[in-house]
C-alpha cells in the first residue's frame, strides 16, 4: 500500500467516501505524496510520453501558430504566452525557438508558466534558462497579469478532477471511493440529488450509465475565455477526448506506459479522464469568444505543414536521424498513434479570422 493510500484510508474512515474529484486531487497533487509533486513522470523512464517529447516538430508548429495569431491580432507590443502544465519545458523551448523567425514576436513576448509541481518547475527552469524571453511561474491561471495573451494547454485538461454520477432506476448516485472490510480502496455509490445543472446528454443515459462533470475544467475554460474576451488573444487546447458529449466512464490510470487499475497505487500512477470538447466549446462560446474545431491532432499538424518540416529535418541527416524524424512524424499524426485520439480546439477573440489548422468554427 502506498503512503497516499494509507492517507486516503485514514481520511475515508474519518470523513466517509471520497468523490472521484477528491480522489483525483489527492492522487495527483497531495503536497507530500501526489503523483505530480515530487518526480518527473515523463519520458521512457517515466509513465508516459507527451507530444513535445516525441518530436521537436510539435512545439515548433505550436510556436509558429502562436506567432501567426499575434500578427493577426495586429502585433501588440506586449503579449503574454501562457502554458498550462508545461511538463519539462520542452514545448515552450521549441515554440520560442521557432518564434525567432517572426520579426518582433519575441521582443513583445513574456512567458508565463502555470505549474503546481515544484519538481517540474525546477526542471523547467533548467530547460528554459537560456531562452531570450522573460519567464514567470504561477500556480494558477488567474495569477497571470491582464493583457493580450496566447494560451497553450497540451495534455492539461485531462488531469483536472472530475465527478462521476451513475444513472439508477430512481435517479442518480455519485460514484465514490470507499474502503472494504480489509481497508482496501473500492468503488461505491452514494444515493443523492442529481448534479445541478445536469448536462444535456444526461437525458440519453440508461440505467448503469455514467456521466462525468469537471467543475475545475469548466471554470478554467470560462476564465480563459473571459480573459480573451476582455483583453484579446487566443487559446489552443490539445488533449485526448471526444468531440460530442455523451455518457461514459473515461477515468483511467497509466503507470509504466501501460493502463493501470485506477485505485491501485494512488500517488504512483497518473490518473486522468477524457476531455469533453463539446462542453469546452460551449463554455467558451457562452463567454463571448469564437470557437474553432475540434479537429484531430493529425489533421491539425498536417495542415500546419508538419510533413514539410519533417522533410527539412531529414535533409542532410544521417539514416538514423531520418528514421527518428519519420518515427516522430508517424507517432504524432498517424490514426493508429496519436493522430486521431488527440483533438485540437481553439478559442479566439471574435474579430480574428479562422485560425490556421482549422477548417470551420466549432459546434
Amino acid at each position: 500500500m502506498t503512503a497516499l493510500a494509507q492517507h486516503l484510508a485514514e481520511r475515508i474512515r474519518a470523513e466517509g467516501p471520497l468523490s472521484v474529484a477528491d480522489y483525483m486531487t489527492e492522487a495527483l497533487t497531495h503536497p507530500d505524496h501526489g503523483y505530480y509533486m515530487s518526480g518527473d513522470p515523463l519520458g521512457r523512464a517515466g509513465d508516459f510520453i507527451t507530444a513535445p517529447e516525441v518530436s521537436q516538430m510539435f512545439g515548433e508548429l505550436i510556436g509558429l501558430w502562436c506567432a501567426h495569431q499575434w500578427t493577426e491580432m495586429g502585433s501588440p507590443p506586449d503579449i503574454k504566452i501562457v502554458e498550462l502544465g508545461p511538463g519539462r519545458g520542452t514545448l515552450m523551448a521549441d515554440a520560442v525557438r521557432a518564434g525567432t523567425g517572426v520579426p518582433g514576436f519575441l521582443e513583445a513576448a513574456a512567458v508565463h508558466l502555470i505549474e503546481a509541481s515544484p519538481a517540474l518547475a525546477k526542471r523547467q527552469k533548467r530547460s528554459l534558462s537560456t531562452l531570450s524571453v522573460a519567464i514567470n511561474w504561477h500556480p494558477y491561471f488567474e495569477d497571470v497579469p491582464g493583457g493580450p495573451l496566447l494560451v497553450i494547454a497540451n495534455e492539461f485538461l485531462d488531469a483536472l478532477p472530475i465527478r462521476q454520477f451513475v444513472r439508477t432506476d430512481s435517479g442518480w448516485s455519485e460514484r465514490c471511493v470507499d474502503l472494504d472490510a480489509e481497508g482496501c480502496l473500492i468503488w461505491s455509490e452514494i444515493e443523492g440529488p442529481a448534479p445541478t445543472p445536469l448536462p444535456a446528454h444526461a437525458a440519453t443515459a440508461l440505467v448503469g450509465d455514467i456521466i462525468e462533470i469537471s467543475e475545475p475544467r469548466d471554470r478554467l475554460a470560462a476564465q480563459i475565455a473571459g480573459a480573451i474576451r476582455g483583453h484579446g488573444g487566443a487559446a489552443l487546447f490539445v488533449d485526448y477526448g471526444h468531440t460530442q458529449s455523451a455518457p461514459g466512464d473515461t477515468l483511467q490510470a497509466v503507470k509504466g506506459h501501460r493502463y493501470h487499475d485506477v485505485l491501485a497505487d494512488p500517488g504512483d500512477a497518473d490518473v486522468t479522464s477524457h476531455v469533453d470538447f463539446e462542453a469546452l466549446g460551449a463554455i467558451a462560446r457562452a463567454a463571448g469568444t469564437a470557437v474553432s474545431g475540434p479537429v484531430t491532432q493529425g489533421a491539425f499538424l498536417t495542415s500546419l505543414g508538419i510533413e514539410a518540416r519533417a522533410d527539412q529535418l531529414s535533409g542532410g541527416a544521417t539514416p538514423r536521424q531520418t528514421g527518428e524524424v519519420l518515427a516522430g512524424l508517424k507517432r504524432l499524426i498517424a490514426p493508429s498513434e496519436m493522430g486521431t485520439l488527440f483533438k485540437v480546439l481553439a478559442i479566439t477573440q471574435t474579430d480574428l479570422p479562422l485560425p490556421e489548422g482549422f477548417q470551420n468554427r466549432g459546434f
